[in-house]
């Protein structure tokens, strides 16, 4: 993945949009710390007044008072604008994180798939949730607490020149090695924060894989190895951790430790200014009282600026997603069909090419399809067959614009895929993976997911949606799992046995009653006297639906119309299966290398327990 490189004023220019709906709060809160910090720094000035004009034999107790009750309520008017200053920006700086992180979820959705291809989803996770919630928190208090404790200091520095320029000097002469080394410090220090969030979106991702992928880990007994990669990656970025912090106390350690020697070089400097007569014993304690208030922003600075530049590299990697161009978009104007209702579902592929958008940046980049040429007639089941990595899995997802092809065309009805507004076209053709995703909830939600919308607004029509989808997936079960219907499957499905996703995942494409249904071999976990039936029943429902389907089992090339045989980039003959047996040796030696079919354990277990129950009855009775 590319790296965002710009400066610090750059990336607050690419977030000023977000922030101007909010600025006149920010503006408030930010006046509200400066409020507070000019308060802090005005009393030393009542201690100068009342050491000068109140502490001496004689003077009236009542200008003691006086004075006490200034620095009370100067005390109070100061904690009073800190709580100002919070309640201005924390709403709106919520507000703005958001609104970017639903900005960017929207930008995932609307990338395409071969976006997701590269990106690990630790990566993007660690974008939408880390980076942003860090932004929101410099938003609310870095950014501003950082203008403020440059004007805080810049304005007692003044304060201390008006009281003694002297010493003033002094104090002013321990910054010139602080900016020194807070200029090496932004270079080295932005690099490391970097490679730290790098680092964590690397490792969330391998926490992701392993969480997903634990029942392989444990089958094969790779949980020590799984662990020590985990513990490699989890110490690379421990080790970065540390880095940044010895960095960020160097530079905490000069910032703080030249002030406090400046201090102490003032205060024997003062005494002999005050014994001198040069200076009073008021504007002596008004000045180290001063120096103590703006010694707290100047320890301050080395955490406030490392804030500030964690965030610019936040706002970089967020950024890197968002400016991802979208490939695969709705045309400005659809060409939208007289009566979408009534398409009748011809699928046709024209001069079709295809290659992978890596494969394009390479001077001779390998198609995995070329020239391509296919014609789907209106509600006829093709099944589609090749050797392993023919293309077989890309070619389908050509059809709902997964991605796009490189060269030629692919009509619905003659007319351009392209030609259609994505929503429109996924609602006219269905896919079912074999590798089958479920979300982490119910029955019912993931098989209605891709239902009309006219379906899921009418109850009624909505439940015999999802009873007939159930019916023709043969997923029958679903009615028995704990809460029916309504049971939570838990994430990605993981809950469920290989044949029942697959069933549910073909139980969601049939629910969304397409023109066209695209499916990926989604029965290869199913026996075969189910994969049958199933396949009559979507012969009885989506009797005008146009299917094409990736076939890895003689039995399903068996049950299609027509089969398409894909072969070196392109489709090499098209004809019944017994014609194809009769005149293609390519096909019928694809044919002796598919699967025989595994066995829906699922389907096993049922007929075993059947079983089990009969042999009972029969010794009870």
């Amino acid at each position: 993945m590319a790296q965002t490189q710009s400066t610090f004023l750059h990336a607050l220019t690419r977030l000023y949009p977000h922030l101007k709906p909010i600025m006149p709060r920010l503006i408030m809160g930010f006046f509200s710390a400066l409020g507070a910090s000019i308060v802090a720094l005005a009393v030393p000035q009542v201690l100068k007044v009342l050491i000068n004009d109140s502490l001496h034999p004689g003077g009236p107790s009542s200008e003691v008072w006086i004075a006490v009750l200034a620095v009370l309520g100067l005390g109070i008017l100061e904690a009073g604008l800190i709580a100002l200053r919070r309640q201005f920006v924390i709403s709106p700086a919520t507000t703005v994180e958001n609104g970017l992180r639903v900005s960017l979820y929207r930008h995932l959705q609307d990338l395409a798939v071969d976006f997701h291809d590269r990106w690990g989803s630790g990566q993007l996770l660690s974008r939408a949730m880390a980076d942003l919630n860090f932004l929101r928190r410099w938003m609310a208090f870095g950014a501003i607490m950082l203008m403020v404790t440059t004007l805080t200091v810049i304005i007692g520095v003044a304060l201390m020149f008006s009281m003694s320029w002297q010493l003033a000097l002094v104090f002013l002469a321990a910054a010139v090695p602080i900016v020194a080394t807070g200029t090496r410090f932004r270079r080295n220090f932005l690099k490391v924060a970097r490679r730290s969030q790098d680092q964590a979106g690397d490792l969330a991702t391998a926490v992701e894989e392993s969480v997903h992928g634990i029942r392989v880990l444990k089958a094969f007994g790779r949980g020590r190895e799984a662990l020590e990669s985990f513990n490699a990656q989890a110490e690379e970025l421990r080790e970065t951790e540390i880095l940044k912090a010895r960095q960020l106390a160097f530079f905490s350690l000069i910032s703080t430790l030249l002030p406090e020697l400046a201090l102490g070089v003032g205060l024997v400097l003062g005494i002999a200014l005050t014994a001198s007569g040069q200076l009073s014993i008021g504007a002596l304690v008004a000045f180290f009282a001063t120096a103590a208030v703006v010694a707290g922003p100047v320890e301050a600075i080395g955490m406030l600026l490392s804030m500030a530049l964690t965030a610019k590299s936040a706002i970089d990697r967020h950024f890197e997603v968002m400016d991802t161009p979208v490939t695969i978009a709705s045309p400005e104007r659809p060409e939208r069909p007289e009566r979408p209702a009534h398409l009748r579902g011809a699928l046709s592929f024209r001069n079709v090419s295809f290659a992978f958008a890596d494969e394009l940046d390479k001077d001779t980049p390998h198609f995995l399809l070329r020239g391509l040429d296919l014609d789907l007639h209106p509600g006829e089941t093709m099944a589609l067959v090749g050797v392993t990595g023919s293309g077989k899995s890309a070619l389908l997802q050509l059809v709902p614009r997964l991605y796009e092809v490189t060269e030629g065309s692919i009509t619905i009805d003659g007319q351009d895929l392209r030609g259609f507004g994505l929503e429109e076209l996924r609602r006219i053709v269905s896919v079912a993976f074999e590798d089958t995703t479920l979300f982490s909830n119910s029955v019912r939600d993931n098989v209605l997911l891709g239902a009309p919308a006219d379906v899921l607004a009418d109850e009624e029509r909505a439940t015999a949606a999802l009873a007939e989808a159930l019916d023709v997936a043969q997923a029958h079960f679903a009615h028995s799992l704990p809460d029916g219907l309504d049971t939570r499957i838990g994430e990605e499905g993981l809950s469920l046995s290989g044949g029942q996703r697959q069933r549910i995942a073909l139980a969601r494409a049939i629910a969304a009653r397409p023109k066209v249904l695209v499916l990926d071999d989604p029965l290869s976990a199913l026996d075969v006297a189910t994969e049958e039936l199933v396949e009559t029943r979507l012969r009885e429902v989506l009797r005008d639906t146009t299917t094409l389907i990736v076939a890895h089992r003689p039995s399903t090339v068996a049950l299609a119309d027509r089969v398409a045989l894909l072969q070196d980039g392109r489709i090499a003959d098209v004809g019944t299966h017994s014609e194809l047996l009769a005149r293609n040796e390519h096909y019928r030696y694809v044919i002796a290398s598919l699967d025989t079919g595994p066995v829906d354990l699922d389907s096993e277990l049922e007929e075993e327990r059947e079983l089990g129950n009969e042999l009972e009855d029969e010794v009870n009775a």
